[in-house]
């Protein structure tokens, strides 16, 4: 079955989960890379994406906006693939903690460090809200850190559960979160950014970053 994706993507941003699952997918897709934040940069993208954030993904004509969610979409619905795990397998429980977990436990707390340090204007900013959250952040992946299973997050395969982990540590690291990254989470994320399906997508979101 062929693909039917677009994908609006911001480099670096939560919808390089989306870009790099499609390459590990080996999936077709359109890109349309847009500056960051699409809601006030790009004319006529709240009328797409009513959100006003990234990644507005359509697939097979129907729109999702949730990162951590699309990927396995992505496998489930143009698979079957090893990159999800079947409800019948004995990690399946743990994929899709881990799934989740990478957005909404782990990337939450880092985009309010990245609010009142970057993103709010200079007599907005906070420092101790931010270094509150940089240590939530801290926190919140030892504790993921504690209950992965081996090299990969679960099931003892790469699957979309550590590309929504494993962008939480690529993020840390692009926002200046490294001193919270243990050394098992950086020997973790080194694994995951040496696949070919990483550099492709890297490679097809050009240079830059949103924070830039």
């Amino acid at each position: 079955m062929s693909a039917a994706v677009k994908l609006y993507h911001c480099r670096d941003a939560r919808s390089f989960r989306v870009l790099w699952a499609l390459e590990e997918l080996g999936l077709p897709y359109d890109l349309e890379v847009m500056p960051f934040p699409p809601r006030f940069r790009v004319d006529g993208y709240k009328g797409l994406n009513p959100l006003g954030t990234v990644p507005a993904c359509l697939v097979d004509g129907v729109l999702m906006t949730e990162s951590a969610a699309i990927p396995h979409v992505l496998a489930t619905r143009f698979g079957p693939s090893d990159l999800a795990v079947a409800p019948d397998e004995p990690g399946y429980m743990a994929y899709m903690n881990f799934l989740l977990m990478g957005e909404a436990t782990l990337t939450f707390p880092q985009t309010i460090h990245l609010r009142y340090t970057r993103f709010e204007p200079p007599e907005r900013r906070n420092e101790q809200a931010a270094a509150d959250y940089a240590y939530w952040f801290g926190s919140r992946l030892r504790g993921a850190e504690s209950l992965i299973e081996g090299p990969y997050a679960c099931a003892g395969r790469f699957t979309m559960a550590d590309i929504s982990l494993g962008y939480a540590v690529m993020l840390a690291q692009a926002i200046g979160l490294e001193e919270q990254l243990t050394p098992g989470m950086v020997a973790y994320f080194d694994a995951l950014s040496a696949r070919d399906g990483f550099r492709r997508a890297k490679a097809a979101q050009g240079a830059g970053s949103f924070t830039d």
